[in-house]
């Protein structure tokens, strides 16, 4: 008994592999590498009559077991290392999927990191825009956010202003995206359409050291090109996260603290007289630089008998009170 990975003669195919899976009659897949040691292989499923009949054999796998065990088959080798594998039938983004993955690679997948449920930035129900044309976007399920949709110029997640111009943007990228874009040069169009925004970043779903283990571009030319575009474009930087799950969660923070650095809370935004984003101050308009100081009316409350909070907002009326007692 063996697993057959073979050539897939089909040239428009972007999984270059036919697999050989001897359960019952034999089931076959397309995938994209040869067994899953960096990374859970996404599996196409199809039929029996695909497999060539005359096959280039790129390997044969002895196996000690090959079963069916409710939604996976679990595939093990005759050897002493890279012997245990499984292929996994799941549902993700509404429909069915396969996917080829080892324990090591799995344990991959699934870090032990669970993401805060603090609102980012303090802001409640963030407003984020998502490009229409984004498939499978990100969700903001566990987020305190409100997603619409817009036809966005730049990026795939923003935050607009009043008058709809973009103020902060995310560039969403896959490593396979990352790499396909940064060699037709599209990645480079990209970035220089978000140095023109205030606040602008790429995130990518997938560690750094991925880079060197990819197999559609040479490792050091990928390199090579994501460094010069960090220099030349400095202001939006390209950001590794370790998952799709992290990714999301960094884009909702990274666009939370750009709305809270532009004023946009309030639609008070600009500029200070050093140039600096001018601090927004939550539910209301900016007070006049002549308003009192909050510690002075505490300490005038506390003279005639006012409570007030010792933290937080002084209540207006209590400001109006102390600003008519002084004249």
């Amino acid at each position: 008994m063996e697993l057959v990975v073979a050539v897939n003669p089909d040239p428009e195919s972007s999984l270059p592999y036919l697999i050989w899976v001897p359960l019952g009659d034999g089931r076959v897949f397309r995938t994209s590498d040869t067994w899953p040691r960096t990374k859970a292989l996404f599996c196409y499923p199809v039929g029996r009559s695909e497999w060539p009949a005359d096959p280039e054999i790129v390997e044969r796998i002895p196996l000690r077991s090959c079963a069916g065990r409710g939604a996976a088959i679990d595939v093990i080798a005759d050897r002493a290392r890279e012997a245990r594998s499984q292929i996994v039938f799941t549902r993700a983004r509404g429909r069915q999927m396969v996917f080829w993955q080892a324990p090591r690679t799995r344990k991959k997948a699934r870090p032990n990191v669970a993401v805060p449920t603090a609102r980012a930035a303090g802001i409640a129900d963030l407003a984020i825009a998502v490009d229409s044309r984004e498939r499978y976007g990100y969700t903001f399920k566990t987020q305190q956010a409100v997603i619409t949709k817009h036809a966005l110029t730049s990026g795939d997640y923003a935050i607009l202003a009043e008058d709809g111009t973009i103020r902060a943007a995310v560039e969403r990228k896959g490593l396979e995206d990352l790499i396909t874009s940064l060699n037709s040069s599209r990645l480079g169009f990209q970035i220089a359409e978000l140095a023109t925004l205030p606040h602008a970043a790429v995130v990518v779903e997938e560690r750094y050291s991925q880079l060197f283990k990819q197999s559609w571009m040479r490792p050091a030319k990928v390199a090579d090109g994501l460094a010069e575009l960090q220099v030349r474009y400095p202001t939006v930087p390209i950001v590794f996260c370790e998952t799709r799950k992290l990714a999301e969660e960094w884009t909702y923070r990274f666009l939370a603290a750009a709305s809270a650095h532009s004023g946009l809370l309030d639609g008070a935004g600009g500029a200070g007289a050093d140039g600096a984003p001018s601090k927004p101050v939550r539910g209301g308009a900016r007070p006049p630089s002549d308003a009192p100081k909050p510690a002075a009316v505490r300490a005038w409350a506390r003279e005639n008998g006012i409570v007030v909070n010792a933290k937080g907002r002084v209540p207006a009326t209590v400001t109006e009170a102390y600003v008519a007692a002084r004249g």
